[in-house]
């Protein structure tokens, strides 16, 4: 039985599923077979409360892969705020690659629980797109990227992070890749 979203959990209910939560992020991302049974372990909490937080591994990946997404995209709003909307983006762009490779083996695990016939959809990257979109607005109302880029063909136009490989030197390879980016959002910017 999943928590009902419009109860609040309990202090000690609320720290439990937090410490699983974490836990599982990263031993999943370690290996996506991984027991449940040995999250439970060491998250040091017992089946009964880890089956009631999560009665399943679908329910599990699938909040580690909410969570996670919306960590990234509630970054954006803060990197708004503390730079200009160019530095923002880049700077946001950075660390959806940072998420994207270092969560390679939770993506083994959501292609894992997603993937078989009758499995739960994968979640939509509907928090990151509204970022990518708040990202954008601001770089079109500021002159510094080309008007009507999409949040959506923002996405699409960076999936090439996907393809790199997490266990090799990926980080001057995605620098390389976002910045041609960068480079084609900015040309025909009214601002340039």
């Amino acid at each position: 039985m999943q928590p009902r979203k419009d109860v609040p959990l309990r202090s000690d209910a609320q720290r439990n599923r937090e410490r699983i939560l974490e836990v599982a992020l990263a031993e999943l991302t370690r290996c996506a077979d991984i027991p449940l049974s040995a999250i439970a372990k060491k998250a040091g909490v017992g089946q009964g409360t880890f089956y009631r937080n999560f009665p399943n591994r679908e329910a599990l990946v699938l909040e580690i892969y909410r969570h996670e997404m919306q960590q990234v995209a509630d970054s954006a709003a803060r990197l708004l705020r503390s730079r200009d909307p160019e530095a923002a983006l880049r700077a946001w762009m950075d660390r959806l690659a940072e998420f994207a490779m270092t969560k390679a083996g939770l993506a083994d695990a959501i292609r894992q629980v997603t993937g078989a016939p009758g499995s739960p959809a994968k979640p939509t990257h509907t928090p990151v797109t509204s970022a990518a979109e708040l990202l954008l607005r601001a770089n079109e109302k500021a002159g510094t990227i080309r008007p009507g880029v999409t949040g959506d063909d923002f996405l699409l136009a960076i999936a090439g992070l996907w393809q790199l490989g997490p266990h090799e030197d990926w980080r001057p390879r995605a620098g390389r890749l976002l910045d041609l980016v960068m480079d084609g959002l900015r040309a025909g910017a009214p601002g340039r």
